[in-house]
């Protein structure tokens, strides 16, 4: 079986020490880093944190979970319906691509819903296409349905092609009668 990209849940504030860990052991991970400005009372300085709070990214074969439990710092893999939560290729790329254009990036956490399915046309998310969730001025949130968040972007509306609509079905007056 081919290796998958999966997420492992660990210690608080633990992302950075495991991405280390993972590595040294040979482990092909991700931990995405998200550039902020945090002020202290005398000063400004600019840090990279985790983007995802208490997981990182791993891309391993299922021969190797056994390997993932005993890394210090990781609690456990990140579950769907009691299997690991698979991350498709497409969205951990989607991720690095964002992060390489943005920067101080906020992260919601959301269901995902059934609105309009979008391609985006140009920029770092170029060809990606996903859910509108909402729509403000310029700012789009594009979801990454297999990790459950969003990500806010500036995008320009130009950039967007509506692929499908989310239509209320309309009911005919005609044929509909009340009991």
């Amino acid at each position: 079986m081919e290796a998958r990209w999966l997420a492992v849940y660990t210690k608080s504030r633990w992302e950075k020490k495991v991405a280390e860990l993972l590595t040294k052991r040979k482990i092909d991970n991700y931990c995405p880093l998200n550039l902020v400005v945090r002020q202290w009372s005398d000063r400004k300085k600019k840090v990279y944190e985790p983007l995802f709070t208490s997981y990182v990214f791993v891309h391993v074969h299922e021969k190797q979970f056994t390997e993932l439990k005993q890394v210090p710092g990781v609690i456990n893999l990140v579950l769907w319906l009691n299997k690991p939560a698979v991350i498709k290729d497409q969205e951990i790329q989607a991720i690095k691509d964002f992060l390489d254009e943005h920067k101080s990036i906020q992260l919601e956490k959301t269901a995902v819903n059934v609105n309009d399915v979008v391609r985006v046309l140009s920029g770092p998310l170029m060809d990606y296409e996903g859910n509108v969730v909402e729509v403000k001025s310029n700012t789009i949130k594009v979801v990454l349905p297999s990790l459950g968040y969003l990500m806010c972007a500036e995008v320009q509306r130009s950039n967007v092609e509506v692929m499908a609509e989310y239509r209320v079905p309309v009911i005919n007056s005609s044929s509909y009668q009340l009991a």
